[in-house]
Parts: structure tokens; sequence; C-alpha cells
């Protein structure tokens, strides 16, 4: 497909600094870009490659200030990441859209599939499975029984979606995740041994939501593990049984959530930050990145370390860690130096 500068304007409501019948035809990062793409600068520091980029079409926020020549025509917005993603969005949604049932893929005849939605090669899909419109179910997925799947949800390759799993619509499953899994339930017995604690629950997500790659959440002991709308969780996150992320809470990678542990609305968690389970987090925490939490946090917290404290007690305290060889050292001169006065005076 080809667009003209003019055109791309109109789309994310910008205002073109160039050549308006200028057309591209592709995306490209702008350190990369080639005669015909389009591309975006929303980070000062890639500002020197908008001198040197070979797009044809650049978009930049509204204050930014030409002090070289440039190739490019340029498209003006108020924010010049949000754009590019609405942009990208587009793109995406005007691709090429599969549909049907391929060969090779196994289908319960008590599965209700909609006219719309594709099933790729070697995938299987059990009994009494529900799947609305428009849903992607990618090559070499398993969708077990009783699971119902919401409009407009991609589910990509490998996935493995257990027994009596539920997810909304406009959902995003990538590669590798298993959603409704055994949580990690054991009960020690008198010779050292344990027993499985059977988990009958399910896994519940809500819609908008969004999982990366190799992510695994568990189904509930009992009830549900509850992820609810617009969250969007990073790769290789692992959420336990019985947990409950509220509303628009983002994860990073390497996030592990022990069980029964709830999470607040509009929360950010950054990578490789451990949970010890039965917590309660409350909304609009920001959690930096490798915190260890061990106890509950309340609303607004900003917090960091491991025992994760205040983010700006963490900071604080920080500069004393870094010096702390020295310290240790002008302590030890100190203890010296009155040891030998009480000598003296001896």
């Amino acid at each position: 497909m080809k667009f003209t500068a003019a055109e791309i304007a109109n789309m994310i409501e910008g205002k073109v600094d160039g050549d308006d019948t200028v057309e591209i035809s592709s995306l490209s990062k702008i350190e990369e870009s080639t005669h015909g793409s389009l591309t975006f600068l929303a980070n000062p520091k890639y500002t020197q490659y908008i001198y040197t980029t070979n797009a044809s079409l650049v978009i930049v926020n509204e204050d930014f200030k030409v002090e070289n020549e440039i190739n490019p025509t340029l498209i003006r917005v108020t924010d010049a990441y949000q754009a590019f993603s609405t942009l990208l969005e587009f793109y995406t949604k005007n691709d090429k859209i599969k549909r049907g049932i391929e060969s090779t893929s196994i289908i319960d005849k008590t599965t209700n599939i909609h006219s719309s939605c594709y099933i790729g090669n070697f995938s299987i899909i059990g009994k009494n499975v529900r799947l609305g419109k428009n849903i992607l179910i990618a090559p070499h997925v398993i969708i077990e029984d009783n699971v119902s799947i919401g409009d407009n949800t991609k589910i990509e390759s490998f996935c493995a979606i257990k027994n009596g799993s539920n997810i909304g619509s406009n959902c995003h499953i990538h590669s590798g995740c298993i959603i409704g899994s055994d949580g990690f339930g054991f009960a020690p017995k008198d010779d050292g041994t344990y027993n499985k604690i059977p988990h009958t629950g399910n896994v519940q997500i809500s819609d908008h939501v969004e999982i990366g790659a190799n992510s695994t959440i568990d189904r509930a002991t009992l009830g549900s593990t509850k992820i609810m709308r617009g969250v969007k969780m990073d790769n290789q996150i692992q959420i336990a049984h019985n947990v409950e992320i509220g509303s628009n809470t983002v994860i990073a990678a390497q996030t592990g959530i022990a069980g029964s542990t709830k999470i607040g609305s509009n929360c950010i968690i950054g990578g490789q930050v451990g949970i010890v389970g039965h917590l309660k987090i409350g909304n609009n925490v920001s959690i930096q990145g490798q915190s260890g939490i061990i106890s509950n946090i309340k609303d607004g917290d900003v917090i960091q370390g491991s025992p994760a404290i205040g983010y700006k007690d963490y900071n604080k305290s920080y500069v004393y860690f870094r010096r702390f060889p020295s310290i240790v050292k002008r302590l030890e001169r100190l203890e010296k130096n009155n040891n030998e006065q009480f000598s003296n005076n001896d």
C-alpha cells in the first residue's frame, strides 16, 4: 500500500512540513531508513539521524527545530511516538487477514467457531470450545476443553490454553504462553514427602490484554486467577494461582508474582521484580526493576530495593551504600586515634 504525506497527516492529525505529495510504502527505523519509507523521531538521542536518514517522511513533535539541512518531508504532531503507534496499529489491522481452517488442524465437533476465524496448521481444539469473531489461532496451538475466547483475539504459535480458561476480546497472547496450568501447591507429609494439591479453578483474562512470549498464568486452586482489562505483560512472566491483577497495570519481563497476591489498577512493575504471596498492592503503585516485595504497598507508592523500601529512601541510602568501604576506613581511623589518645592519657 502507498500513502501520500497528506493522507498520513490526516490519519494522525498532523501538519505537513514540506512536500505533501511524497509517497511512502513502508515503515522503518530512522537510522536504517530507505527511500519511500516512513519513520519517526521522538527520542532526542536519535536527533542526529534526521539529518542523514534516507526516509522520505518523518513524524516529529510539533516543537522540533531544524538546525541543519534535511531531505525528508516532516509531519508535525503533538506526540510523535503516539502518532507512529497509531500508524502501526492501522498497518497491522489492514495487513492481509487470514480466514478459514487449515486442513491439518484437529477440531472437536462440539466446538463453536465463527466463520470469520482462522485456525492454523497442526492446531488442536477440544470439546465445547467457544470462539468469537475474527479470532486468529496460529499453527501449533493447543486449546483444551471448555475454553472461551472473545472477538478479535490472537493466539500465537505454540501456546497452550488449558481446560476452562476464559479469554476476552481484543487480546494478544504471544508465542509459547501457557494459560491455565496447575499452580505450585504441595502439602508436606510427616515423612518429608509432599502431596500435590489439586487446582480446580481457572484463569479469567479480560478484554484488551496482551501477554508476552513464554509467560505462564496458573489456574486457581479454587475460583479464578484474574487478569483485568487492559493489562500489558512482557515476556517470561510468572503469575501464580489465585493472583489478581488490576486494570491497565503494566508488568516488565521476568517478573514473578506468588499465589493469592492482589495487585491494583494502573500499576507499573519493572523487570525481574519478585512479589511474595498473599499481599495487597494498591492502585497507581510503581515498583522499580529487581525489587523484592515482601509486604503490602499502599496506593501511589514508588518503591525500590530488595527487600523494597521507599524509592526516595532507597536513593538516599544508596549514596551511603556506595561509600560504605570509605566510611568503614574512616571509622577504623577514628577508633585507632581514640585508642591512641586513651593510651597516651594513661
